[in-house]
């Protein structure tokens, strides 16, 4: 029976490739190896602004967002391992803070603290150069943590895990995630409301070619990325971006996603 199990989510994962569908399937088959309470998953390109893609969280999720997604990301021990190696595979918490690849942060500690999380490991999936897919698994229950055990297990299926997200995401761009939204939502209505968040962020201040680039930056694309989607210089969209972040009152990438969080949550 835990055979049939675990072939029915290794087939609903791989059905799931290339759909909006598959960060579930692919979370559910991993806790089906290994028992975790939440998980987040990442797409990360060099040291650039993470990209949410999806999140299990059911307590204290606005931290993801407002905290984490924002700003608390660059002292976390994972990022920073993460940019300093680039070394894929199954990664504990205990581990990094062992060999002092751990940050000094204490506003990082106190955050982590506030997440309730008691015990973390990471995943790290190299898609391609500069290109990388986080998946983080989280025990929020009080004494839980992961064991050796839970490590070694999660070792022996990783290039299984890690093929799963190279397939999907090789031929995706990290885009930010329709699971962003209350799962009950129907996954049709969740294209709908981001189309409409996307659609509505800003348009009673910016031009119809600021809209345009600010649409392109909340969905993860950098100044050259858009200059070359949009047939434009990269000195152009630079200038674009100062005027839209004075339009909208904001001072950085991450005030911008958060001010786009803060719209599409309350739409």
């Amino acid at each position: 029976m835990i055979e049939k199990t675990f072939n029915q989510l290794l087939a609903a994962s791989i059905s799931a490739i290339n759909s909006v569908t598959f960060t579930p399937k692919l979370v559910a088959f991993i806790n089906h190896i290994v028992n975790f309470d939440c998980a987040v998953i990442t797409g990360l390109r060099g040291n650039k602004h993470p990209i949410y893609l999806y999140d299990s969280i059911k307590e204290s999720r606005e931290l993801l967002f407002e905290r984490y997604l924002t700003a608390s990301f660059r002292d976390d021990p994972f990022y920073q391992m993460i940019l300093s190696n680039k070394k894929q595979g199954v990664h504990s918490l205990k581990d990094i803070m062992n060999n002092k690849a751990k940050t000094s942060s204490t506003d990082y500690s106190h955050f982590y603290l506030q997440t309730g999380w008691q015990d973390e490991l990471c995943l790290v999936i190299e898609i391609e150069p500069e290109r990388w897919v986080i998946i983080y698994l989280g025990k929020t229950k009080k004494d839980h943590v992961f064991t050796r055990e839970d490590i070694n297990t999660l070792k022996s299926y990783f290039c299984l895990i890690q093929s799963l997200c190279q397939q999907h995401w090789l031929q995706a761009e990290f885009l930010l995630a329709e699971s962003l939204l209350q799962p009950a939502i129907h996954t049709e209505k969740k294209r709908e409301l981001i189309k409409h968040a996307l659609f509505t962020f800003g348009q009673h201040l910016l031009t119809k070619r600021e809209k345009q680039i600010v649409t392109l930056i909340i969905q993860g694309l950098d100044s050259q990325e858009i200059a070359t989607q949009l047939g434009v210089s990269e000195g152009t969209v630079k200038n674009h971006r100062k005027r839209i972040y004075a339009k909208l009152h904001v001072a950085s990438l991450s005030e911008l996603f958060q001010l786009f969080l803060n719209h599409l949550i309350t739409r």
